[in-house]
């Protein structure tokens, strides 16, 4: 009788434990919205012109890049690993299509092909770096820090010292114009969240990336090739990274190895504020797009406030260390692959 009663009452135990569990990860999952609504309320009042069309187009212009960058890290980080290639990388990419569209440097007017060329080496290179990860199994973030180096190198070699003007009419107004209002880096921008949310919600590859993320040797028995899924999630970062150095380029009208700076922490950020746990398993490319959402904003809203740059890093570094922190707490203990 006394058997039967404990275990009852484990049984109870389990139950609300795994009701609070629920009703935890409905609040991580709601979080981010109603921090960014909070945001968007408080900034409106305290900063001037926060809620202007201009300043609301510059807030879309500048979640773009950040915007794209988060939805390749998303996938590397929902299975637990980390990506820090896209600094040398991007760099390269942006490099190599400055110089190979109609350009101050070279005689090469290749258009749009010169996009294509850039994505696929990014896409190649992103492959490589996650083949060295997964075949050789070193840490992630290792490797691609290391090929980002290497990466930037190339970029410096191909332009020489001297960064190549893009003087494509084509990407000029890619980089300056709108629709209805729109940045046409936002299109890109939100193209690239639409194919992001299709992968993760509507594809086996989402789900197979979801079940590394949360125990990957129970992904591997219940049959899921997960080298083969992780390869996958490596050339989806490789697209992601090459629009990155692209959107980059064409921005500042020019290629150099500094497009990829700035890019990846930020990135990282907003897929951790959004509710993407570190250790893999929990979140999304929604949570993502949210994160990015809230660190562009306030970015935004301090430079409107005149905060000094400085400070505005200090902010950042804060925003990333509760982001971490609170992703630890809500998720499983912290280990980097």
């Amino acid at each position: 009788m006394d058997q039967q009663a404990r275990s009852s009452r484990i049984g109870l135990e389990f139950a609300q434990e795994m009701k609070r569990q629920s009703q935890r990860e409905r609040f991580v999952s709601w979080a981010p919205l109603a921090v960014l609504a909070l945001l968007v309320l408080l900034f409106s009042l305290t900063a001037e012109g926060f809620f202007s069309l201009k300043n609301l187009q510059n807030v879309l212009n500048q979640v773009s890049i950040p915007l794209v960058m988060s939805m390749g890290m998303t996938f590397v980080i929902l299975m637990g690993s980390t990506d820090l290639s896209a600094e040398g990388l991007g760099g390269f990419v942006g490099s190599v299509t400055a110089l190979m569209v109609l350009n101050s440097k070279t005689t090469l007017d290749m258009g749009f092909l010169a996009v294509v060329i850039a994505m696929v080496a990014s896409v190649l290179v992103s492959a490589l770096s996650g083949l060295m990860h997964i075949k050789g199994k070193l840490p992630s973030f290792m490797v691609s820090y290391a090929v980002s180096n290497i990466m930037a190198g190339f970029a410096v070699l191909a332009y020489r010292g001297e960064p190549a003007l893009i003087r494509d009419p084509f990407f000029t107004v890619l980089a300056q114009g709108d629709f209805l209002g729109i940045p046409y880096l936002t299109f890109i921008a939100l193209g690239v969240f639409g194919v992001s949310y299709v992968l993760q919600t509507r594809t086996r590859f989402g789900s197979y990336v979801m079940a590394i993320g949360d125990n990957e040797a129970i992904a591997r028995n219940i049959g899921i090739n997960i080298d083969r899924t992780k390869l996958k999630v490596f050339l989806w970062l490789g697209v992601c990274i090459g629009l990155v150095g692209f959107m980059g380029a064409v921005r500042i009208g020019r290629g150099e190895v500094a497009i990829g700076s700035n890019v990846v922490f930020p990135a990282i950020t907003a897929v951790v504020v959004g509710g993407t746990s570190l250790s893999g398993g929990k979140g999304g490319v929604v949570h993502s797009l949210l994160g990015a959402f809230i660190v562009t904003v306030i970015n935004n809203a301090l430079v409107l406030l005149g905060v000094s740059p400085y400070v505005q890093q200090a902010v950042q570094g804060i925003i990333i260390i509760v982001a971490v922190a609170l992703s630890i707490q809500h998720g499983k203990s912290l280990i980097v692959k």
